[in-house]
C-alpha cells in the first residue's frame, strides 16, 4: 500500500510535465507514420529506459547513509522543481542541433516501435521530466519500481491524450496555457516540499 503513493505523485509529475514538451510534439509527428499502439508501445519502451536510469540514480543518491546529505539532496531536489517552474515561463529557443538529429532518427526506416523509443530516449536526457524522475528517486528512494511505473505510464498517457485529443485540445487550449499549468505545478510541488521537508 505504500508503494501507491509515489506511484501516483510519479505519475502526475511526469504526466503533467509531459504536457506540451518536445518530446510530445515529436509523437505528435509519429501520429500520422505508424499505429497508435505502435507509437505507445515505443513511448512505453524509452520511457522505462530513461525515467528507470533517472529514477535509479536519484534513489542511489537517496540512499546514502549521511542524514544531512541527503536532506541536502532533498531541499536541492524542492529547489529544482522551482527552477523548472519558473525557467517554464521564460521564452525559450529550440536547440537545433537535437531536433534534426531526432527528425534524421525519424525519417529512418527502421522499425517505428524502435525509432520512438530511441526519440523518448534522447528527447528526454536532461529535459524537466527526467530531471524531475531524478527527484522523484531521492524523495522515495526505497520504491523505484513504483516510480519507474508511474514515470512510464505518466508518459504513456500524457502522449496518447496528445495523440487522441491533439487536434480537439488545440481548439480550446493553447501549447502556452498547457505549459503554464505545468510550470505551476512544478512551483506547487517545489514549494509544498519545502515547506513540509
Amino acid at each position: 500500500m505504500h508503494a501507491l503513493y509515489p506511484f501516483f505523485i510519479s505519475f502526475i509529475m511526469i504526466f503533467l510535465a509531459e504536457l506540451g514538451d518536445k518530446t510530445q510534439l515529436l509523437v505528435l509527428s509519429f501520429a500520422s507514420k505508424s499505429r497508435v499502439r505502435n507509437i505507445l508501445v515505443g513511448i512505453a519502451l524509452g520511457s522505462l529506459f530513461s525515467h528507470g536510469i533517472a529514477i535509479a540514480f536519484g534513489s542511489a543518491l537517496g540512499l546514502l547513509k549521511n542524514a544531512s546529505f541527503v536532506h541536502m539532496l532533498k531541499y536541492i531536489t524542492y529547489i529544482t522543481f522551482l527552477i523548472i517552474g519558473i525557467l517554464g515561463f521564460i521564452p525559450k529557443k529550440h536547440n537545433n542541433n537535437e531536433n534534426k538529429f531526432l527528425k534524421k532518427i525519424s525519417n529512418s526506416s527502421l522499425n517505428y516501435v524502435f525509432i520512438i523509443a530511441l526519440c523518448i530516449i534522447i528527447g528526454e536526457i536532461g529535459d524537466k521530466t527526467f530531471l524531475a524522475s531524478v527527484g522523484l528517486g531521492v524523495e522515495y528512494p526505497n520504491y523505484k519500481i513504483s516510480l519507474i511505473a508511474g514515470a512510464a505510464l505518466g508518459m504513456v498517457f500524457s502522449n496518447s491524450m496528445a495523440i487522441i485529443f491533439g487536434k480537439i485540445l488545440e481548439k480550446y487550449f493553447s501549447n502556452k496555457i498547457i505549459e503554464t499549468i505545468s510550470n505551476v505545478i512544478f512551483l506547487l510541488f517545489g514549494v509544498i516540499g519545502l515547506v513540509f521537508i
